[in-house]
């Protein structure tokens, strides 16, 4: 009956304050003091009851009523914040205008001349009257910001107390250290602080508060997103004296969150959990937070030696780290500039085990079905990844020196394959891309890859018995001959992948041999070859990719080197690839005959393999009625991902000018026509995840419908394709194999791949080309795509309560399918 009462008056202060046609001044406590004092409403209650349109009926008709509540609310907070919540009532208060500006913002937000509101400056916003008037005259965001700092280490509130409450403690709050009370042991903090549900929830509540003030983000358009935002530049810099332990505390709980507990079947749903709402909304906060560039580089190959002792010195040396962290520029981003001074193998370990097992999560097989929890958060997961293998690369080192690697590389491959026919997350295919195409920029990866997979984890992909190097290989051909039409930009960025670890790769089973030579055929089809300007760069990896492997691991490949025998074929029609106009055009008419040039490509066709490894044609997954999608911005190509480098003798890395195959003047104005036309269709329709997948290759046929292929740019590239070694391994093994097979009379391949297997083509092959490695390099369209992305992902798993559904988002598209 209390709560209906409390919802009652409420709703009848919500009434007031929309039908009042008068201003109320802001010394009215007592009016204001119904939307707080006494309130005991959850976030679905304050969200019920406070109408999207009644926020909007009040910005245009009474805007200085909204005004005033923002400011009451704030001032509250900060009240509160200054006074430590000493007793219920005050913790109550401050739950209450959290749950109410949350649900506030967001449309506020979205009307451009009420963006600046929180930045301007409210007289005596929450300070006392012996202040002065320059410190009483701070903008009203960073009044909200301070507070909800405070708030986020206020003992008995939202960390447990290392003393007795006094009614004379409100001095002392403001003079605790907070790194003391970091919420998890792990980097930084070794002390294991109690479990509490309720500060759980209350540091839940306050984050989401922090995400909703990040969110200014999502109301501007993409090419107005160059600018820093202010509430994570303010959050994030000198001026939050808790933004050690703030980024400590958010790492830790994430790092250290196991939703499977104790093991106990069905823990989940007996009891509520918590803690993995805190873990979730941590990491939506941290990455929000990591978004941020450094202003100033001058710190970034600095070391953070997190120290993990808890004794007073602990606290000292961690005052002193965060007070060198601000010597650099006042804009800079301090949660980058402590990601990226981490050290410590110990927190590496820490950081990747506690990643990994999350990642892990949703791949774990029970006997009971659904007996262990399963976590919704992987994408973010992979976000956060990303930023610390990008922005420390100490971390990225140290993931890469031992086998722990394949712990992240196992889930990122299975998310793939799960979704890469599902238009809802294309998105997801797209960063776990991005992640490996990082990780095979780097040597060790490659030679990781050679580990032994034992099956453990159900995916739809053909049986086979090798390596994680298989693995990868057989899921990346799933992706592009039966993922959906979005993936295609993908394409060069998976056989870049692959030509990276190529060089490492000791042995490839047969499935892995096939499937490889599958995409050689496919790619080198003349259909495929001749609708675009830019497809035969396919042909050109696919054909590094057997070129490296001959030249450095000619010896375990014997599979590879007997299904190119058998496939020899293929490299001769290479070879002799018609450039005549007609040829030219009876391609173009036999691909303008296939409904799809995507589903008629991609069929196996004659192929002896086909019961192991056929892949069904392309089948769009069937999305759930009323599902919600963010779009995304255009990727930018592979030339444009990546520079090259390329590999001495000795080990040592040159950066070179340029990755492409060499390309003739007309090849790269023709190149460059169809790039500008793809780029301005790409910021037209944001390459939308839920769209009809045949406008977007109705767009890409026609941005490059003004290009056709010419018999000179055919053979401005054809007389560059890397055919030697390969020409020079039929010519030298093929003879002796059909001479084995007709001295022995030999039917079954088993003794063809053991004389294979112990054959040699030392002095026979070209001399070995030098290894070229394309790593990834940032640029301004990438940190676009993941900014957009991540907002995106933001969006649409916050839905209980729904944040900033319904409302004007800018940065990206909301769909219905």
């Amino acid at each position: 009956m209390g709560n209906s009462d409390s919802k009652l008056h409420f709703r009848k202060a919500v009434i007031q304050l929309t039908t009042k046609t008068q201003p109320v001044e802001a010394s009215e406590d007592v009016f204001w003091d119904q939307f707080w004092t006494d309130v005991n409403l959850t976030s679905q209650d304050i969200f019920a009851l406070v109408p999207a349109a009644e926020i909007r009926a009040v910005r245009e008709e009474s805007p200085s009523n909204l005004a005033t509540l923002c400011y009451k609310a704030v001032e509250r907070l900060v009240l509160n914040a200054d006074s430590g919540c000493v007793c219920e009532r005050d913790r109550q208060t401050v739950l209450s205008c959290t749950r109410l500006l949350t649900r506030i913002l967001p449309y506020i937000f979205e009307d451009p001349d009420w963006r600046g509101f929180f930045w301007s400056t409210v007289p005596k916003a929450g300070k006392s009257v012996d202040e002065s008037d320059d410190e009483s005259t701070r903008p009203l965001a960073e009044s909200l910001l301070t507070a909800v700092s405070d708030l986020l280490f206020c003992p008995d509130f939202t960390v447990e107390s290392h003393y007795r409450t006094t009614v004379g403690g409100a001095a002392d709050i403001q003079s605790i250290d907070s790194c003391e009370f970091i919420w998890e042991a792990g980097v930084g903090f070794a002390q294991a602080p109690p479990l509490s549900h309720t500060y759980d929830s209350n540091r839940a509540e306050l984050l989401k508060l922090l995400l909703t003030c990040f969110s200014e983000e999502m109301y501007q358009s993409p090419s107005d997103t160059h600018a820093l935002n202010p509430w994570v530049s303010f959050f994030c810099s000198r001026d939050n004296r808790h933004a050690l332990p703030l980024f400590t505390s958010l790492l830790n709980v994430i790092c250290a969150y196991d939703p499977v507990g104790y093991g106990v079947p069905y823990n989940h749903l007996m009891f509520s959990d918590q803690r993995g709402a805190l873990a979730e909304l941590a990491l939506q906060t941290l990455i929000v937070s990591l978004e941020q560039e450094l202003v100033d580089g001058t710190n970034t190959n600095a070391s953070l030696n997190l120290s993990t002792n808890t004794d007073a010195s602990s606290a000292d040396y961690n005052k002193n780290t965060m007070t060198e962290g601000c010597q650099a520029t006042r804009g800079e981003n301090l949660f980058v500039n402590y990601l990226s001074r981490i050290h410590r193998e110990e927190d590496f370990h820490l950081i990747l085990r506690g990643i990994g097992r999350l990642l892990n999560n949703p791949l774990m097989q029970t006997y009971l079905p659904h007996s262990c929890k399963r976590i919704q958060f992987h994408q973010e997961l992979l976000v956060l990844f990303w930023k610390l293998c990008d922005l420390n690369k100490k971390f990225l080192f140290y993931v890469l020196k031992s086998s722990d690697v394949l712990d992240i590389l196992v889930p990122i491959l299975f998310y793939l394959n799960d979704a890469r026919a599902n238009q809802s997350l294309v998105g997801l295919v797209h960063i776990g891309v991005f992640i490996l195409l990082l990780l095979s920029g780097e040597r060790n990866f490659g030679v990781r890859l050679n580990k032994p997979y034992s099956v453990h984890v159900p995916m739809d992909i053909s049986v086979f018995a090798g390596t994680h190097a298989d693995l990868l290989i057989v899921v990346f051909h799933k992706i592009i001959t039966s993922g959906h039409q979005r993936l295609q930009p993908l394409y060069d960025c998976l056989l870049t992948i692959i030509v990276n670890v190529s060089p490492y790769l000791k042995s490839l089973s047969m499935v892995a041999a096939n499937k490889l030579l599958h995409l050689l055929e496919v790619f080198s089809n003349t259909c495929f070859l001749f609708c675009s300007p830019v497809n035969h760069h396919l042909v050109f990896f696919l054909l590094e990719v057997f070129n490296n492997i001959i030249q450095y691991q000619f010896d375990g490949n014997f599979n590879l080197v007997y299904g190119i025998i058998r496939k020899r074929n293929l490299f001769h029609q290479l070879a002799n690839l018609p450039t005549d106009v007609g040829s030219i055009q009876k391609a173009l008419q036999r691909r303008t005959r296939s409904n799809s040039t995507h589903n008629a490509v991609f069929m196996e066709i004659n192929n002896p393999y086909s019961a192991a490894c056929s892949e069904k044609p392309y089948k769009t997954s069937p999305v759930q009625t009323g599902t919600l999608n963010a779009s995304l911005k255009a990727m930018p190509r592979i030339d444009k991902l990546t520079e090259a480098s390329q590999i001495s003798e000795d080990g040592s890395t040159l950066l070179l000018q340029n990755s492409d195959p060499p390309l003739s003047q007309s090849d790269h104005s023709s190149e460059t026509q169809v790039r500008d036309a793809e780029a301005t269709s790409g910021e037209d329709d944001k390459s939308s995840l839920n769209g009809d997948c045949d406008v977007k290759s109705q767009k890409s046929v026609s941005s490059s419908s003004d290009w056709t292929p010419a018999p000179d740019w055919v053979l401005s590239w054809k007389s560059k394709l890397p055919l030697q070694t390969i020409m020079r391994l039929l010519q030298v093994l093929v003879p002796q194999v059909e001479k084995i097979c007709i001295d022995r009379g030999l039917t079954d391949e088993t003794e063809i791949l053991k004389f294979l297997q112990h054959g040699t083509l030392v002095g026979l092959l070209p001399v070995p080309h030098p290894i070229l490695i394309r790593k990834y390099q940032a640029n301004e369209g990438t940190a676009l795509w993941f900014r957009t992305y991540m907002w995106g992902i933001i969006y649409l798993r916050n839905v209980d309560p729904p944040v900033w559904y319904d409302t004007d988002v800018k940065l990206f598209e909301i769909q219905r399918i």
